[in-house]
């Protein structure tokens, strides 16, 4: 490796290791406060009186409120900073979250879930539009992925810790599920009083990187930004009517069906008559484990083969076979398959979020992240009620399972097929490679100058 080369890893390993510590322990904790109520309600359903119909109502609502509020809480981010917005969001989250503890009933449940999306909405596209402020185009897919990894560990870790917390069933005179929920929920809110203290809005702001390693990735950055102001599109107007947006909303979609779908219903899923509970939590933590190493290999290839459409179609290939297997074989070779799936899904996230950020800048780039984010995670919605209608209360999830690989699939065949038509050029591997070329030379140079 080049002196050159060496300087420039050097001052990006040091982003990375002041900041993707940090903000993936924000989205882990945003992550795990989302979906602990699968583990909830494996003793909540029958000591609140819930059928599977309620819970879950409860567990989608959630993303009708983060989708109403998910665009304006971005464009609010961009204006006013990221450090006090991203705490404003953790903070009364947090608070939320924590409450979901004492809760009385179905109403109060599904009340507070939606409350918990307002709260949080804004959170995943401000921390997705916040690394595209410190990190060239040709770092980004391997950046996502190591932030992504996120989701899986917080099922990794989450898996097992909350089937722990149901043991302390009684203590207090609070209910196990209780217990998770409080001690779960309570980390979001001193994590965002930190981001008062630690984060700062932009590389401008920093004084761990030298006056000229900032001045240089500004620089980068801002001709990358120059670069795209020729094609993409800068306003929120832009974003609103431009058809490969709502194509992107619609591959995310059935990324995030099969997301939530899965996330869900995983310890359902995995759940064994007489199995004690903290042995189906680490069972639970096996495809995590599988979706963060897929993840992370997939994300490294793909910025080394400077290539995202056809990474993403094959990862969503490779959910749709796990899901499909997994929706007609029996336990336990059912885990094997709904480890695959996981690897396709988490597979597909990192690619994704590469693509909008490549022809998106500015205001745009607020408004379309937040409104590609929102519109797929109406399937975080939908994605719960799809596994309540197909399992038609007998307990045989085959139909609703195969049914989150054909999102997958269906995910994958739109890519496609857009790459065919006239709006390819939006995602051509041409474009991508010249602003990703562009912007890894352009560090490396001004970097070591």
């Amino acid at each position: 490796m080049s002196h050159q080369d060496a300087v420039s890893r050097a001052t990006l390993k040091r982003i990375e290791l002041r900041l993707l510590p940090f903000l993936g322990l924000l989205y882990l904790v945003s992550f795990l406060d989302r979906v602990n109520i699968s583990f909830a309600k494996l003793t909540m359903n029958a000591d609140l009186g819930f059928d599977d119909s309620a819970y879950a109502l409860g567990a989608g609502i959630f993303f009708l409120g983060y989708f109403m509020f998910e665009v304006p809480s971005n464009l609010i981010l961009a204006r006013v900073g990221a450090r006090r917005w991203i705490a404003r969001i953790m903070i009364t989250w947090g608070l939320l979250s924590a409450g979901t503890a004492f809760v009385t009933g179905p109403t109060s449940f599904i009340a507070i879930r939606f409350l918990l999306g307002v709260a949080e909405a804004g959170f995943f596209p401000g921390i997705i539009l916040y690394l595209t402020y410190w990190f060239p185009a040709g770092e980004r897919a391997r950046v996502m992925s190591l932030f992504l990894t996120a989701i899986p560990i917080s099922g990794l870790i989450g898996s097992p810790l909350s089937s722990e917390l149901l043991r302390l069933d009684g203590n207090l005179g609070l209910h196990g599920w209780q217990w998770m929920l409080l001690l779960e929920g309570l980390p979001a809110v001193f994590l965002g009083l930190t981001c008062l203290a630690f984060l700062p809005d932009g590389p401008q702001d920093v004084r761990w990187l030298t006056a000229k390693e900032r001045a240089s990735l500004i620089n980068v950055l801002d001709k990358e930004r120059a670069l795209l102001e020729r094609t993409s599109y800068k306003s929120a107007r832009d974003v609103l009517i431009k058809p490969i947006i709502w194509i992107l909303c619609s591959i995310y979609f059935g990324v995030i069906l099969g997301l939530y779908g899965l996330g869900f219903w995983l310890p359902t899923l995995t759940s064994t008559p007489g199995l004690e509970i903290t042995r189906q939590g680490w069972i639970v933590a096996i495809p995590y484990a599988c979706g963060a190493l897929f993840m992370l290999w997939w994300g490294r290839r793909s910025d080394q083969a400077k290539e995202r459409p056809m990474h993403f179609i094959i990862s969503a290939f490779i959910g749709f076979a796990g899901f499909a297997t997994a929706s007609v074989i029996e336990p336990p070779f059912q885990l094997a398959c709904l480890c695959l799936a996981a690897m396709g899904i988490y597979g597909c996230m990192p690619i994704f979020w590469t693509i909008p950020a490549m022809y998106l800048t500015g205001i745009g780039a607020a408004a379309g992240i937040a409104l590609i984010n929102s519109v797929g995670n109406l399937a975080g919605y939908l994605g719960p009620q799809v596994m309540v209608w197909l399992s038609a209360d007998n307990r045989e999830f085959g139909p609703a399972l195969l049914s989150l690989g054909l999102a997958l699939l269906g995910s994958g065949l739109i890519l496609a097929v857009t790459r065919t038509q006239k709006l390819r050029h939006v995602l051509s591997d041409r474009t991508q490679d010249s602003i990703q070329t562009s912007g890894t030379r352009e560090v490396t140079r001004h970097t070591s100058s």
